[in-house]
């Protein structure tokens, strides 16, 4: 039985040490990341660009725990760390208490609502709609990458949104900041940099992209009610799909900090990333009909990387024996830091 009536600063006792490693190595690792990829070496630039993105990842991942209170006991703490990792892993254009209301409803709604439409600009702009379809077809996340640069635009164009300017712009001159201190150390530094970000982006991507076959449902008011049209917690077991990185090691799964056993986190979402592999056993078994083997994602990602861009379609998943993945199309656009 956890004890998350202890009184200490984390909400479990637990998670002290966890949860001290993931915050500390996201801070201190991606500081490190930094420094090697101005240290002017050319190995130690390589290991500093995968440094940087993981420890970016593992920000992204902490936004998502501390979404869901799982990592202090308070709520203005879990605010606190949520924005530090947001700005670690260039997300705080969007303040952690919008990320985290759009995500709550995602488990609410048992749906993808998502407050900008990228699918209604790339049919109304075709010059960008081919540019886009050119860069995914290299694997550019150029998608992700217009989510990213919808919340830096919307502000200064919705009047609704006039509040979020100034919070845009402080982060938007602090990111600057940063580049330009990495392009004066070395223009390397900052190439070094744009790989990390082009991995953090890819990594998100490719593991958002098959959580799930919900409804998707674009709306420019990120308080509307969506149809639940049945959505019951079988609906959500039944479309949602776990991506481990590895069941015969399980160790690898922290590279993600478990964010991959999502049936289990679906179906107790109070429940530390520490915790999830016990969760999922407990509550699936070793081999669930919806984990999917990571080879196999990975060549549906690959083959149906043009279809994702526009596809309303999630596609599905058939059967149990290998290949049953090969018709799931997965979602573009549905990160829980740029829905918002």
């Amino acid at each position: 039985m956890s004890e998350v009536t202890h009184q200490g600063l984390m909400r479990e006792r637990e998670g002290v040490i966890p949860n001290v490693l993931a915050i500390g190595y996201a801070i201190l690792g991606h500081l490190g990341g930094l420094a090697l990829l101005m240290s002017g070496s050319l190995p130690a630039a390589a290991v500093g660009v995968l440094l940087t993105a993981h420890t970016m990842v593992v920000a992204a991942y902490l936004i998502h725990e501390a979404a869901h209170y799982t990592l202090f006991r308070s709520p203005d703490a879990n605010r606190r760390i949520g924005e530090v990792m947001g700005w670690i892993c260039g997300a705080a254009y969007a303040s952690f208490e919008r990320i985290r209301h759009m995500h709550i409803r995602h488990h609410r709604d048992r749906a993808d609502v998502t407050v900008f439409p990228y699918k209604k600009l790339l049919l109304r702009h075709g010059w960008l709609r081919r540019l886009v379809f050119a860069l995914e077809w290299c694997y550019v996340p150029a998608v992700e990458m217009i989510m990213h640069a919808q919340l830096l635009v919307r502000p200064f164009i919705r009047p609704a949104e006039r509040s979020r300017r100034t919070r845009v712009v402080v982060v938007l001159l602090s990111r600057l900041a940063l580049f330009a201190g990495l392009f004066i150390v070395s223009p390397f530094a900052l190439i070094g940099y744009a790989l990390a970000y082009w991995l953090l982006l890819t990594t998100l991507n490719f593991f958002d992209a098959f959580h799930h076959t919900f409804d998707q449902y674009f709306t420019d008011d990120e308080h509307v009610t969506v149809p639940m049209n049945g959505r019951d917690r079988a609906f959500e077991q039944a479309n949602t799909y776990s991506n481990v990185i590895s069941t015969r090691y399980p160790w690898l799964n922290l590279l993600t900090i478990n964010f991959g056993y999502h049936n289990a986190h679906h179906e107790r979402a109070s429940a530390p990333w520490y915790r999830l592999p016990a969760l999922n056993a407990e509550l699936f078994g070793t081999a669930p009909r919806e984990l999917l083997p990571l080879p196999e994602l990975l060549r549906t990602f690959h083959r149906h990387r043009m279809h994702r861009i526009l596809d309303d379609d999630y596609g599905a998943v058939v059967g149990l024996d290998k290949g049953r993945a090969d018709g799931f199309i997965g979602a573009h656009g549905v990160s829980f830091l740029t829905v918002v």
